[in-house]
C-alpha cells in the first residue's frame, strides 16, 4: 500500500499541472476535496455508516485531523508554491517523515526514537536532496519567498501531526473515517476558495475530467489507504510514502512529458532504499521473512 502510494502521489503533480490550466489554485483545491467527499460519502452510506467501533469517541483529535489531513495543507501548499521552487516543495514533503519521527517517540505507544531509526531516515532524506539538486534550495528572488517556504514546511508539519493523531484515534471504521475527514475538508477549503477567488470559473469537460480524476485517485482512494497504512502499521511507516514521491514524480515527468531525467536518479533511488531498509528494518522483516 505503501508502495502504491508512492506512485499515486508522485504523478499527482502532472495532473495538477494539467488542472491549473483550465481552474484557479483554490477552486482546484476545494473541487479535488469535494469530489472526493462525494464518492466516499456514497461508499460509507452503502456500508451503513458506521464509524465508531467501541464506546470511545475522539469528536475533538478526529476534527483536528480532518484540518491537519487536508483542508489546511492543501491551502497552505497552493498560496506557497506561486512562491518557492518545485525542488524546496518537494524537498519539505519528504520532511514529513523527519517530523513524525520525534512527534510519534513522545505520543504513540511502541515508536520508540532508535539511533538506526534516526540514521536510516537521514539517509533517506539525503537520497531525496541528491536527487532533486542544488534546485531545491535556489531562490525565486521573489519578496514573498520566506513566506512560502514556511507555508510549505507548515503543510509538511500538518500532515506529520495529522498522522501521529490518526493512530491515536480509538478503532474506527477506516471507510467511516476517510470520509469524515474528507467532509471536514470540504466544510473548510469551499468557503475559503469561495472568500478568495469569487465565484468558481466556468471550466471546460477536459478539466473537469481531471478534476474528477483527482478527487477519485489521488484524494479519495489514497486517502482510504493512508487511513489503512496508519491504523495498521502506524505513521513512522507511512511516513516513507513522502521519500517515494519525489522518485517517481520526476521518473513519470521522464516518460510522460519528456522531462530530462536527472544523472543523480540512481544514486537518490540507492540511498532512499538504503534509508527504508534501516529505519524499518524489523517492520520489512515481519513483512517479507513470516514463518
Amino acid at each position: 500500500m505503501v508502495a502504491a502510494l508512492g506512485f499515486v502521489w508522485g504523478g499527482t503533480f502532472l495532473v495538477i499541472e494539467l488542472g491549473l490550466q483550465g481552474i484557479t489554485p483554490f477552486w482546484l483545491a476545494a473541487a479535488r476535496i469535494g469530489f472526493a467527499a462525494l464518492l466516499m460519502s456514497g461508499v460509507w452510506a452503502l456500508r451503513g455508516g458506521k464509524l465508531w467501533l467501541s464506546e470511545a469517541r475522539g469528536w475533538a483529535p478526529l476534527m483536528a485531523i480532518g484540518l491537519l489531513s487536508s483542508a489546511i495543507p492543501f491551502m497552505l501548499l497552493s498560496w506557497g508554491q506561486q512562491y518557492v521552487t518545485s525542488g524546496f516543495a518537494g524537498v519539505s514533503m519528504a520532511a514529513v517523515a523527519l517530523i513524525v519521527l520525534p512527534l510519534a517517540h513522545f505520543l504513540v505507544p511502541g515508536e520508540r526514537l532508535t539511533l538506526r531509526r534516526i540514521c536510516g531516515f537521514l539517509i533517506g532524506f539525503a537520497g531525496v536532496v541528491v536527487l532533486l539538486g542544488t534546485q531545491a534550495f535556489d531562490s525565486t528572488g521573489h519578496g514573498l519567498e520566506l513566506a512560502g517556504r514556511l507555508t510549505c514546511l507548515g503543510a509538511a508539519c500538518c500532515y506529520a501531526l495529522s498522522s501521529v493523531l490518526m493512530r491515536r484515534l480509538p478503532p474506527v471504521d477506516p471507510v467511516g473515517l476517510a470520509t469524515i475527514l474528507m467532509l471536514i475538508g470540504t466544510g473548510v477549503v469551499l468557503p475559503m476558495a469561495l472568500s478568495v477567488e469569487g465565484a468558481p470559473p466556468a471550466v471546460s469537460a477536459q478539466t473537469l475530467g481531471i478534476l474528477a480524476f483527482l478527487g477519485l485517485v489521488p484524494t479519495a482512494a489514497a486517502n482510504l489507504i493512508r487511513v489503512l497504512v496508519i491504523r495498521s502499521a502506524g505513521p513512522v511507516f507511512m511516513s516513507l510514502t513522502n521519500y517515494q514521491v519525489p522518485v517517481w514524480s520526476v521518473t513519470l515527468g521522464a516518460i510522460l512529458l519528456g522531462e530530462p531525467l536527472p544523472p543523480s536518479l540512481l544514486w537518490a533511488l540507492v540511498l532512499i532504499l538504503c534509508g527504508v531498509a534501516l529505519s524499518q528494518y524489523g517492520a520489512l522483516k515481519r513483512l517479507f521473512f513470516r514463518a
